[in-house]
């Protein structure tokens, strides 16, 4: 009887150890799966055996069942992290769960480009398939006050970037983000200005750094692009920007600035109106913030594009003057 039921501890004991080692190769085993390439978009409050299910939907070609048992198993069932995940060709039962344990998720990017304005900057926004949309419906007003900037426009609040996210993130949950980059980035550079500067705080800084933004073609002419418009501010002078005044007429703008467009008063208009605008005109770039509070030293009042992306500088209209004729009206 004795000698019996050790024999049957011992066949319990290969069984286990049968079981024990058939569950170990089998997570180690890449998994089948429908497609090279499987997506499952795991929300909030997933519950592991959901997640395991929603693997199988699709196209991970198991038992969901196994997949919820090694979860549990494991330990981690509830360190798994909501998130987009990506697996490929080779994954293996434990490689998948570590994958949502740690959170590698599969990202998106959306590109914000300098010296856009904000309607493009939404647009863009718009037409990222991984973000969800949620802002559409929101006037600027209501999407200022969702982001916790109620007091402010929106144009030039967003910092021009390549954001990253998880497919499935809110366009909110990146248009707070670009938000908080543009006041970090507008606070370091105004700790930058120039003693004499003539801008009186960052929002100054921010309406003058969209405009170099705008009227930089090339990079090398920023610095002394901002300092014509320091000077002029400095005696007083009209900024006189076609940026603003295109900015001004907005969509009705059809790529042809017109003379009338000029003499046209307006809010926008730096050419009968005198200094700054009263919001800024596009998204600056950090390099054009930089710029605008350290412009290089010149005494140039004017410029003229060359044709080439570069500009020429001025002191005087006379020569500002010559510099028109040679180079945008070819005589």
């Amino acid at each position: 009887m004795k000698r019996l039921f050790w024999l049957l501890v011992l066949v319990l004991l290969l069984a286990a150890g049968a079981v024990a080692g058939a569950a170990y190769w089998w997570l180690e085993q890449p998994l089948p799966l429908a497609n090279p390439s499987i997506e499952v978009s795991i929300e909030p409050k997933t519950s592991p055996r959901e997640a395991a299910q929603a693997w199988v939907q699709a196209g991970v070609q198991t038992d969901a069942r196994l997949l919820y048992e090694w979860f549990r198993w494991s330990g981690q069932a509830r360190k798994i992290r909501a998130g987009s995940y990506q697996v490929g060709t080779g994954v293996t039962p434990r490689t998948l769960l570590d994958k949502m344990v740690k959170g590698d998720e599969v990202m998106a990017t959306v590109r914000l480009i300098e010296g856009w304005t904000f309607r493009q900057f939404r647009a863009e926004l718009a037409k990222a398939p991984d973000l969800k949309q949620t802002t559409a419906a929101m006037t600027e007003a209501e999407l200022m006050a969702a982001i916790g900037s109620p007091d402010l426009r929106a144009e030039g609040r967003f910092y021009p970037d390549t954001y990253a996210f998880s497919k499935g993130a809110s366009d909110l949950a990146v248009l707070k983000r670009a938000h908080r980059a543009m006041q970090r980035q507008l606070d370091a550079a105004w700790a930058e200005r120039s003693a004499d500067t003539p801008l009186k705080s960052p929002d100054d800084l921010l309406k003058l750094a969209s405009i170099v933004e705008k009227e930089t073609g090339a990079a090398k002419d920023r610095g002394l692009v901002a300092g014509v418009f320091i000077n002029r501010l400095r005696i007083g002078m009209p900024l006189q920007t076609d940026p603003t005044v295109i900015y001004g007429l907005g969509e009705r703008f059809d790529g042809n600035l017109r003379k009338v467009d000029l003499l046209t008063d307006g809010p926008y208009n730096t050419y009968t109106r005198g200094g700054l605008p009263p919001t800024p005109i596009s998204m600056p770039g950090r390099a054009s913030l930089l710029a605008t509070v350290r412009p290089d030293k010149t005494k140039a009042l004017y410029f003229v594009a060359k044709g080439d992306g570069s500009s020429h500088f001025s002191e005087s209209l006379t020569e500002h003057n010559r510099a028109v004729n040679q180079y945008q009206l070819k005589r």
